[in-house]
């Protein structure tokens, strides 16, 4: 038998064949796990099998997606918020969300990148804390090009650990603690807020490498970050809201400088899709070949709201990526409807949120006592 993904194109007859040996899958494994939500699964299938058209979709792009579906609907509700925890630590949940206050009422800032760190965390081997680990060799995942000099909380983290691990020691991740942080600093800016499973472990693996390789790209194209979110069983729409995370981020010049003078690798352009006003802004803050400043990606930087989409609308945008949302027909849908007021950004970005934290965590690995080191 030959094993066909990405070549193998669905048509209609094989998209009905399907959907349904996709249904049956449902109902045993609703069977199989009676006490997971099962009304969950089924919304996730039926939406999922509502985006496959008898055009241009494969196994490859198809098989991902129902995975994680499949996955998020099964632990949704074996461990909810601060259950896994009940009897080893009951006032973990607690003592994260004291110390993650304390950490955003002393640096507004830290909220994005907290968000930034728990993504970038679980886009790599999923999440399992692996974007803290440091290695003498300087080739874990915080030192790849994407999140090297980049990257901040990881200090942040550390105390908060310290405050879990003066309760109950050795019993809550650092996985747990970086999705429970990031879910409550970016609700302190203004973000809804979203349900995070718990019980994770840590894993014992990190390379610069794998970062490198998955993580995506602030130059990427439209199709490219569909494929990376794709390849972690997100959906393109999925992929928009989530970018609006930008809305709280800041970036370094180096991710700028090539749309200000070496745009598609030709010296001294300038991308012509940047508004003119804003790109003589950037050039000021990030001088060619010098150290620059740490740019805002939205004028109210330490609030979570809709301006990043009307930045990006206005050609404000701050990544090539950014604006590269609005080179697909559903991409600037979306952006123009989470640009107005009464969207439904703040729900979406929650429910995104939530199924990302989902990603590719198991019973595997440790409880690190570090959260930079894994136990010896």
């Amino acid at each position: 038998m030959t094993l066909c993904l990405d070549t193998c194109w669905l048509n209609s007859t094989s998209i009905d064949k399907l959907k349904i040996r996709t249904v049956a899958y449902a109902a045993d494994f609703g069977t199989a796990h009676p006490s997971s939500k099962r009304s969950g699964l089924d919304v996730s299938i039926e939406r999922l099998l509502s985006s496959v058209s008898s055009s241009g979709t494969s196994l490859y792009s198809f098989v991902p997606r129902f995975t994680w579906e499949v996955a998020g609907a099964g632990i949704s509700d074996a461990y909810p918020s601060g259950g896994y925890y009940s009897k080893s630590c009951p006032n973990a949940v607690t003592i994260i969300k004291k110390k993650v206050t304390e950490i955003v009422r002393e640096n507004k800032n830290i909220a994005g990148g907290l968000l930034r760190l728990h993504f970038h965390d679980c886009f790599v081997r999923g999440c399992d804390a692996s974007v803290l680990l440091n290695s003498p060799n300087s080739d874990a995942e915080k030192d790849a090009l994407p999140n090297a000099g980049v990257l901040r909380g990881f200090d942040e983290i550390d105390r908060i650990k310290a405050a879990v691990e003066a309760e109950c020691a050795g019993v809550v991740s650092c996985a747990d603690i970086l999705a429970l942080a990031a879910r409550d600093a970016t609700v302190l800016v203004g973000a809804k807020s979203w349900e995070v499973n718990l019980g994770r472990k840590d894993g014992l693996i990190s390379k610069d490498t794998e970062a490198n390789a998955k993580l995506p790209n602030p130059l990427g194209t439209f199709d490219e970050l569909v494929q990376n979110f794709g390849a972690v069983g997100l959906s393109q729409e999925e992929m928009v809201v989530l970018s609006g995370g930008h809305t709280i981020g800041r970036s370094s010049c180096r991710s700028v400088e090539p749309r200000l003078y070496n745009f598609s690798g030709v010296a001294g352009s300038t991308d012509p899709s940047i508004d003119p006003k804003f790109a003589a802004e950037l050039k000021k803050k990030c001088p060619k070949n010098q150290q620059g400043s740490i740019l805002s990606m939205d004028p109210t930087k330490n609030t979570f709201d809709l301006l990043y989409f009307k930045a990006v609308l206005a050609n404000k945008g701050l990544f090539e990526s950014d604006a590269n949302l609005l080179t697909s027909a559903v991409g600037k849908q979306l952006v123009r409807k989470y640009s107005k007021p009464g969207s439904s950004f703040l729900d979406d970005f929650a429910a995104g949120m939530r199924k990302m934290s989902n990603i590719g965590w198991g019973s595997e690995g440790e409880v690190r006592k570090v959260c930079s080191a894994v136990n010896h």
